[in-house]
């Protein structure tokens, strides 16, 4: 299929979760449907970080939170384990939720502004009765609390308004880590915190994942943190993938114009990138009427006529696991088209 972006994926059985031919779509009105999402596939196996960038309204978002069933995908698999969330209903997903559990951008927002820290951390536990006794649910709440760097006591007495951004962030690090999850989808978790916060955080994730053997999907318009957490990284473009590698593979030689243009509005004093800054011009195009052929052509600095009227297939980028979809790619050595 073309653009599918199955180029990447591994062997049945191998991956804990697999995406497949993802679509997400809202209809507007007047027969009109925003393509928030489409044909998308990406796995993840355990223990690894696949990072997922690109620009704002790319369809980052809603992408991780399809993943989840919050919205279910209009079409396309979603297979954690071995099940297809996308077929499962009622107490089957219900059963599936302490599974996946989520970290959202805007830290005090997705906070329960009513209730003390303590209580929202300790909600899941309470929901899930079956994670053990109260004495247990208590002593899982309060370790966890301590864990992410806030102080329990002061945990039991205050309401998440009373905390700055960066601890909201480690609420949230909490709630999401007390259910004992397999897989964590960061949604642009520290884009709404300051660079010393950020760090402060991304350090926080990764001695989680370390220490619990967590798996991450972590969500980010910015590179240079995505390439500080990720193990793979997916790039995305107007609801599609169009280039997906190793971390390293990838900041190293990126395949596709519109990766290179991300890489190049990195502040590099040092040229370490080895990238000539460039400006990506032009606006987003819309997702209710997205351009035919590759959808990046309205904005390539490479188009050709070619690109305006087919759709690019996801092919081999000349690394290993490095798989691009664009008619002129920047390759390492010859690709080779992947059916």
């Amino acid at each position: 299929m073309a653009g599918s972006g199955k180029a990447h994926l591994r062997a049945e059985g191998e991956a804990l979760l697999r995406v497949d031919n993802m679509v997400v779509e809202f209809p507007v009105g007047k027969g009109r449907v925003v393509h928030a999402v489409t044909d998308v596939s990406f796995d993840i196996i355990e223990g690894e970080t696949l990072g997922l960038v690109g620009e704002s309204g790319c369809g980052k978002s809603t992408t991780a939170k399809a993943v989840i069933q919050l919205p279910r995908p209009t079409s396309g698999s979603v297979v954690f384990e071995g099940k297809d969330l996308t077929q499962l209903k009622g107490e089957e997903l219900r059963r599936m939720r302490p599974e996946i559990q989520m970290i959202f951008q805007d830290p005090i927002s997705s906070l329960n502004p009513r209730r003390r820290v303590f209580d929202i951390v300790s909600e899941g536990v309470s929901v899930w009765s079956g994670k053990g006794d109260a004495g247990f649910a208590t002593d899982r709440v309060a370790s966890i609390i301590a864990e992410v760097g806030l102080d329990v006591e002061t945990a039991r007495k205050k309401r998440a308004h009373e905390y700055s951004g960066g601890q909201c962030q480690r609420i949230s690090v909490a709630r999401a880590l007390v259910l004992d999850p397999k897989i964590i989808v960061c949604d642009e978790p520290v884009s709404a915190l300051d660079v010393s916060v950020q760090a402060q955080v991304l350090n926080l994730l990764e001695d989680m994942k370390d220490r619990y053997g967590l798996t991450l999907l972590f969500i980010s318009h910015d590179l240079s943190v995505v390439k500080n957490v990720s193990d793979r990284i997916a790039v995305m473009y107007l609801g599609k993938l169009c280039e997906v590698g190793d971390s390293d593979e990838l900041f190293a030689n990126p395949a596709h114009p519109y990766t290179r243009l991300l890489l190049s509005a990195i502040p590099d004093a040092d040229n370490e990138l080895n990238i000539e800054a460039e400006t990506l011009e032009g606006e987003l195009p819309s997702p209710i009427t997205p351009p035919p052929g590759c959808r990046f052509h309205t904005r390539c600095p490479k188009v050709q006529d070619v690109c305006r009227s087919e759709e690019p297939q996801m092919a081999s980028a000349g690394g290993v696991d490095h798989f691009v979809a664009c008619h002129f790619p920047e390759l390492v050595e010859s690709a080779v088209t992947v059916s």
